[in-house]
Order: structure tokens, then sequence, then C-alpha cells
């Protein structure tokens, strides 16, 4: 027995002494509000106090507690109840799965200094990795010594008001890893550790028998289609492996044990044979190279094609033609949750709990891989602690799935930091060459543009970036001639998905950069060049479709005078740098709906049934204030249910920044909706006010007090006195053979300027600010808005920087560099509001297009600094002193 005082109360425990203190206070003591991200103290979301010091629980063993005091999140401490309200206050949560270690490193700080600055709190946080905040409300959080973010807006929408979720996020929110059904399997995958390699089992049968194995589980077992996939047409990828697999982590058998049981694989009998493996695309292109896919010739998944007038004409009557290449790795998502869920049988209903971005798919995905119908599939998704795309493919559901139909017991899976950097999606590696041309006076006239994008062993969302890309290539600015190519390859790597931007922030890499070089070689000023040649309300695009509602220009005139600013204040290796985005929300030329509901009970209770997946970005809050804008009751009088598919509607997938615009038009038709009714049951004016008292609806009207009894209605169709449902999907055509065509119904615009310093010695960057104007369309809910802003912005600073995923390398977050809070400088986030004609109050999507012009502007400013041209992104530091011993 182990005996020690947690959170101000004694308790005792039956440990081993080597057991992690995590698992002791999840696991025996239900204190989940300590998150694992790692086992490894590289991430520090199992931050605890022991004896007032921050400790991380994972590497301390529970012996090592006897006697001692351990602070967790749950703590009723007041200075650790003070921090959360500021932290509230500030929007310093966003997914929430790192706020506990936050918190508890904060609360460490406050005890010891009460009054920090920036660099205290950046000295004391440094072993928190945050993936989403950005850090920079977090900072403002501990020191509070500023007023939080404030809005003028004397209604929901515009109005800053604190996340409808946010009490739960630093409370120690549940997320995939954090509930456990009663008596529940442990499930542990064996993953090929080659990335091309056949397989075969030896004696299943007597593994089987060994003490504490409930099953094991091969493709064989799978009892419906094996294969899945982001896109239907595309779906390619086996839920379990046959021989051979095609990637390094790939799965080929599963495990199920009792509980309670170490899941010990050493001796697992799966026998390898490595085979030839095509690592890159060049080497998958070549003639004669072996097919990964049978059918898919040259290994090609899909070539996207955008062609708008003649290219190559307007070359020849350029005054300034200038090429470029770039190229770009494997990035992680890194979110700091790894994969986690359960499953059980809810009678005949497989019932799975687990972080996901895209419930409805899953759904539809498990059924299909299960050989059930979709109404036999049941989703509940769970906090999800950072998903930026890879969360949108299904991981271990399927597997989840599988052991629950078969053995009608209980199952929990919950990946390794390993396991999740293994086997799950990145970012597109990329390489990408072409020209640009423009006249004397800085028009661009041309571009031409070939992509060539490692999409891995499977299709994931290979098609939407090889189809995104062309569209986006030429930057948010007036391109009257473009031929741009973007092609997916398959190869034996890990495998390619979605992760904000789709491909946009690769090729604006490609092409912000050399705008640069245009404009400095016509002796324009870089800024300015971009002013000329931005897109405005009745230009057509590279596709084709005439543009309303852009925002480019006020974002690129918003940063005149810091830029003027920023360039008086330069020296020696000093330098200044500006990069401009947009990004087309939802799918591309597409279906892409989203349906939400509301009802009032006869008890007079305002429910909201949102299925859209909150990832961090805000979407809960945000489609309440709409609703409450919509509807006319206050925010504080809704409750929110969702997502899970059998309870609320399909809201569609968080990606492509598409919950505000999409959704968002969603809620509001269905308030209007909501709205017309009462006034329609209660006589009333359009202009009358609502107010719910308990079972009673008041409805003023000009002076009139109308009261609609609740209890008195019959039920509706969903059970409720009054509701509705509504459904908006985006107007959007398909792309013609030449890619002309509207393939968005809205597009978010940006410009972003980066100030910083080069050590000409180390070849080291130290980012001192970045300015950030977003075109937000209509800020539902600022500090939200800001949060994203400086949330993309530091992962931007990634890719630009230090982001590098190498198979078999950097497979944890101690090789693999994510931005710290000290690699973050101060951000200024300028929100532009050019409204959307199609957008719910104007709003324009966010979440994707904060991070696209980050990496490019630094490097432009790495280019001023130095006159160093960088072609191959993360800039460290040996490239970044050999592109200035390279450059002209």
């Amino acid at each position: 027995m182990i005996s020690f005082s947690l959170n101000g109360a004694p308790v005792s425990v039956a440990a081993n002494p080597t057991t992690r203190l995590t698992q002791v206070l999840r696991d025996q003591l239900g204190k989940t509000g300590t998150k694992v991200g790692c086992d490894a103290g590289d991430c520090g979301a199992c931050t605890v106090m022991l004896d007032g010091a921050q400790v991380c629980a994972c590497l301390v063993p529970v012996g090592r507690v006897q006697g001692c005091k351990v602070e967790t999140v749950e703590s009723a401490s007041e200075d650790l109840s003070r921090l959360k309200a500021a932290f509230l206050r500030h929007g310093a949560a966003q997914c929430g799965i790192c706020t506990p270690g936050m918190l508890l490193a904060g609360v460490d700080l406050l005890r010891r200094n009460p009054h920090p600055d920036e660099t205290a709190v950046k000295d004391a946080l440094g072993g928190v990795l945050c993936r989403c905040t950005g850090y920079r409300k977090i900072i403002a959080a501990i020191c509070d010594a500023t007023p939080a973010d404030q809005s003028p807006s004397s209604g929901p929408v515009g109005a800053v008001l604190p996340r409808v979720d946010g009490a739960a996020k630093v409370a120690g929110d549940l997320f995939g890893a954090d509930q456990v059904p009663e008596g529940a399997l442990t499930l542990a995958v064996i993953r090929s550790p080659y990335p091309h390699a056949a397989f075969r089992f030896g004696d299943l049968a007597a593994y089987a028998k060994r003490p504490g194995v409930a099953g094991i589980f091969t493709a064989d077992d799978i009892p419906g289609r094996n294969a899945y996939g982001a896109i239907p047409a595309f779906a390619d990828q086996p839920a379990i492996a046959q021989s051979p697999a095609r990637f390094r982590g790939e799965c080929v058998a599963l495990l199920a044990f009792e509980p309670g049981i170490e899941t010990n694989t050493a001796d697992f009998p799966v026998f390898w044979t490595e085979l030839p493996a095509l690592t890159v695309p060049d080497q998958a292109e070549a003639p004669g190279a072996a097919l990964i896919h049978p059918t898919r010739v040259g290994n090609k998944l899909i070539e996207g094609l955008v062609r708008k007038g003649d290219a190559a004409d307007a070359m020849q009557s350029a005054d300034l033609v200038l090429s470029g290449e770039m190229e770009t790795a494997y990035v992680e998502h890194a979110y700091i949750e790894p994969e986690a869920g359960s499953a059980w049988m809810d009678g005949d209903v497989l019932v799975i709990r687990a972080c996901t971005q895209a419930p409805i798919m899953d759904r539809d995905d498990i059924a299909q891989i299960l050989g059930l119908s979709p109404d036999h599939v049941r989703i509940i998704p769970t906090a999800v602690g950072g998903g930026f795309g890879s969360k949108l493919d299904v991981s271990l559901q399927p597997l989840l799935g599988l052991v629950a139909l078969k053995t009608g017991r209980p199952c929990r899976l919950v990946y390794s930091r390993k396991d999740s950097m293994t086997s799950t999606t990145k970012r597109h590696p990329a390489k990408m060459a072409g020209r640009i041309g423009c006249d004397a006076s800085g028009r661009i006239l041309a571009v031409e543009f070939d992509g060539q994008f490692n999409t891995g062993a499977y299709a994931s969302w290979g098609p939407t970036v090889a189809n995104r890309v062309p569209v986006h290539v030429s930057g948010p600015y007036l391109t009257p001639n473009i031929t741009a190519r973007a092609r997916a390859i398959h190869t034996n790597g890990p495998i390619s998905g979605a992760f904000r931007g789709f491909g946009v922030p690769q090729a604006a890499l490609w092409q912000e950069t050399i705008y640069d070089r245009l404009a400095d070689r016509l002796g324009i000023d870089r800024l300015e060049f971009r002013i000329q040649n931005a897109l405005r309300d009745g230009d057509a695009t590279a596709t084709g479709q005439v543009v309303q509602g852009v925002g480019i220009r006020d974002c690129l005139l918003a940063l005149r005078p810091h830029w003027k600013r920023a360039l008086s204040e330069t020296k020696p290796g000093r330098g200044v740098g500006v990069a401009a985005c947009w990004y087309g929300c939802g799918n591309t030329s597409l279906p892409n709906p989203s349906t939400m509901r509301l009802g009032i009970t006869h008890a007079g209770r305002l429910v909201l049934h949102q299925g859209a997946t909150d990832i961090g970005q805000g979407s809960n809050t945000v489609m309440v204030q709409i609703a409450a804008e919509a509807l006319g009751l206050p925010v504080s009088d809704f409750t929110l249910i969702g997502p899970d598919t059998a309870l609320t509607p399909d809201g569609g997938k968080t990606s492509a920044s598409r919950q505000t615009f999409v959704s968002g038009r969603a809620v509001k038709a269905a308030a209007e909706s909501l709205r017309a009714l009462i006034l329609r049951v209660s006589n009333a004016g359009e202009g009358a006010k609502l107010a719910l008292d308990g079972a009673r609806l008041c409805v003023d009207d000009a002076g009139q007090r109308h009261v609609v009894d609740l209890a008195g209605l019959p039920a509706d169709r969903f059970g409720y006195a009054l509701s509705a449902e509504e459904t908006y999907d985006p107007p959007t055509t398909g792309l013609d053979e030449n890619g002309q065509g509207k393939p968005y119904a809205q597009y978010g615009y940006g410009a972003q300027m980066v100030e910083l310093q080069v050590n000409p010695r180390l070849g080291t960057v130290q980012l001192l600010k970045i300015t950030a104007a977003h075109d937000v369309g209509r800020a539902i809910n600022p500090q939200l808005a800001t949060g994203q802003i400086e949330g993309g912005i530091a992962q931007g600073i990634g890719l630009a920087l230090m982001e590098e995923y190498l198979p078999g390398r950097t497979e944890n977050l101690h090789d693999y560099l994510i931005p710290t809070i000290g690699d973050v400088p101060p951000i200024d986030s300028l929100l532009i509001e050019v409204p959307d004609p199609e957008g719910p109050f104007g709003a324009k999507g966010l979440g994707e297009h904060v991070l696209i012009p980050t990496a490019p502007a630094i490097l432009n400013a790495i280019r001023h600094a130095t006159g160093a041209e960088i072609t191959r992104v993360p800039a460290l530091p040996h490239r970044v002193l050999a592109a200035m011993g390279a450059k002209p």
C-alpha cells in the first residue's frame, strides 16, 4: 500500500512501486484530468504538483510519492481556481488536452512569483507542449496583467463570449482514453516494422490459448469490405492488412487481452520478409517501377489540372519571367492526444466512443468494414485533443468495432505516441517547380506550375490535395493565364492525408517566394507588388469563378503601417517578410451539406443538436452564438447535445474551414425556422422579443404579451414542443476538363508579416514579431478568431523552421520538434471584416487560412535578412547556412 495526500485528502492504493504515477492517478484513483500524451516526459500533458513543484507524472514511479503531497487539475485550491477563471477569460484553452498540464505549471510559477512577466512564464512552461493555441493566450492568462479581449457587440454575434465547453476544458475534459467500460478488454496492434514487407503467421491457435489472451484477429476476420478511405471512390486502405504490408506501422494483426493483463506482444508469431520499397515519388514514377496498387498506372493516384488562357504564350510576352523550385517534407500532426477509444454492444447496435473529426464518415466506413448497416453503428465522439486533419481518417475505430462485434464484450485501445506517429497520416511532401511572368509594371501575366505530392501507401485525402493545389497556386491574385498541374504519387512511405490546408501551404511557399523575387527584380516594394495584383470584387479566379466579398486587398492594406515601421527598423541580419493567402471553404466542387436541429422541450429547455465536431476551434460556441442571434434568445438558454450519430443530424466533417460557414448557415436557417414557427404559434409580428420562463414561452410583440404554454403542445416528430431542422449545402459546380468552374462558394483571405533576426554564424532564426491580418467576413467571436490565428501561426512556424518527420527516426516528441512556448513570438492579430454573400451574418471560415502565409513570410524575411533563397523546408540552420553560401 502506498499512501499520500491527493488534492488535500489522504489516499492509499495498492500498486507496484514502479508503476507510473499517471497510471495510478487515472486508472485507480479516477483522476483522469491528468493526461498522457507521450509517456516519456516530452509533452508535459501529465504535469502535476509533487510536494509543491511541477513534475511529469509519467516519469514518477508511484513509490516515490509515499508520504508526499500530490496536486492535480481536480484540486479545489483557490489559486488554481483563479487561474482556471483566467484561462476562460483569455480563451487560453482550445482543444483542452494540454490545459491541465499548463494550469499546474502555471500554478507552480504563480506560487513562486505572483506577478510574472512573459519571460518567466516561458521559462516555467517550457516543458508543456501545446499544438492548438500558439501559447499567446496562455501567457496572457498566467500574467493576467491586461484585460481579456473585449467586444463592442450588443448581440451574441460579434461578442467575446467564453467557450460554452470552456469549464470542461479547464476541469480536465473527457478525451478518448478517459472513459473505460466496465470489464473492457485491452487491445494491442501488431504493426509492420518495414515500409514494405511480406509476412506470415505462426501458430496463432497456440498463442490464443495463453493465459489472459482473449482473442487474435487478422484480415481473415473482417466480415465486410476490408477497405476504407476518406473519399469512397478511392477507398483502398485495409483495417488489417493482408500480406504484403505497404508502409511502416501498418496494422497486420490485433490482439485482445483480459482486463489487467500486460499487453506484451514481443513474441507474437509473425515472420517478416522485407521487400524493396519505393520511398520517394521519383522512384515510384520511374519506368518499370513496381506498382503499389496494380490498377494505378505509374503509381499515380490522381492528377489535378487548372488551365486558363495560354500561359506559355503569355510567358513569351512577359517582361520578366522567374522560375522557382520548392521542396517540403513530411509533417506530423503531433496533436497532444494520441488516438484512443472504446467500443461495446448495445443490443444489436455497435457503439464506438473515440476521438474523431468526422463521426458520420466513421459510422459509414465501419459499417462497410464490419458488414453492418449504418443504423447498427453508433459513433459517440469524445473531446478531441487536437486533430488538424489526421483524425478525419479512421484509425482505431474499426479495430475496436471488430473486437466488440466478434466477442460481444467491451474493449478499449489507446495508441502509444509511437503508434500514433507511425500509423497515422502526415502532410504531403511536395516537389514543386514552375515559373511566373509579369509585365514591366509588375502586373502578373501568367503562371506555370507542376507539383509532385507524395501521397504514401494509400489514397486518404490525396485526391483532395491534388485537386485543391492547382485551384489555389495562383494565390489570391488576378492571374489571367495559368497552367497548373498537381499529381499525387503512391510510395511505401507514411500515408499522406489532410493537414490544415490540404496542400495549399506547400503551394504558397512556391508562389509567394517567387513573388518576392519578382518584386525585387522590378524594384517594386514587395507589399505594394501584392496589393497591385490582389483580387477584387468582380475579378475571375484561375478557375474562371467571379468572386465577391474579396478581402485580400484590405488585409494587405492593413499591414502597410506595420510594414513601413518594420522596414525602418531593419539592420544587418534583421529581415522583414510578407506573404498572403486565400482558401476555399469546404469540399472542392462536391456536395458539402450540414444539417442542424433546434428544439424546445415541453419543460422549456432550448436544445441545439450540433453534430459538427469541435476539435478546439470553437464551433460549439460559434454555433450557439449564431443560433442565439437568429432566434432571439440568449446564449445562456441553450443546451448543447452532440455530436452523436444517434442524437444529432449530420453536421459534416470538421475540415476545410467549413464549420463556421456551412454549419453556421445551417444553424442560422434552423433558428430562423424555429423563430418563424414561434411567431406563427403566438400570432406575433416579425420584431417580437422572445423569452423562456420555465414551461412558458413569452413573446413580447410591440407591447402585447403572448404566452405559449409549452407543456400543452403536442410532441412533434422529434419529441419537442417546438422544433426545426434545416440543411445548407454551398452552391458549387464541378470543374471541367480544364479545371474551370465554381469549386467553392466562399473564400477566406489573409496576409502576414514576419520580423526576424538571423545569426549569420549559426544559421539560426529568431522570430521577433508576426503581424497577421485575416478577413473573417464577420467575427462571430473575436477571441476565438484570434486564437485560431495564433495557433495556425505556431504550426506555420513549425513547417518553416523545424518540423520534418523521418520514418523510423522521429517517432516521438523528443526527436520530432514542434514549436514550444519559447518559439512563438508576439502576434498582432488584425481582424478584417469584408462580409461574404454566402456566410452566416457575412462570416467566413478561418481555421485553415491562418497557417498558409506564415512559412513563406518567414522564408521571405530570411532572404531579406541574408539574401539566402531557401528552396527546401524546414529551414534548418545547416540549410540556411548553405543557402547563404550559395546566394548570388
